[in-house]
């Protein structure tokens, strides 16, 4: 009995994957990539952030799009 509930939620999934509207997710994807990518480069390149490195990359990993645009606002320590 409990087999087939889980079936019918596969399915279900399935259905919903291919329902998304991939023409509008995947710049968003592509974008929140780029931003995640240039941030980590830069944190390595950086010698003094606001608050620990460590902590910087768990934001940025983590937070999705507002982790990177954290680091750029409030992380990166200007001289």
């Amino acid at each position: 009995m409990e087999q087939s509930g889980i079936a019918s939620d596969l399915k279900e999934a399935k259905k919903l994957i291919f329902q998304i509207n991939w023409a509008l997710v995947a710049p968003i994807i592509a974008i929140q990539a780029i931003l995640v990518i240039i941030a980590l480069i830069d944190l390595t390149k950086t010698e003094k952030t606001n608050g620990p490195k460590w902590m910087w990359v768990l934001i940025i990993l983590f937070l999705s799009i507002v982790g990177p645009i954290l680091y750029f606002t409030i992380g990166r320590k200007h001289s």
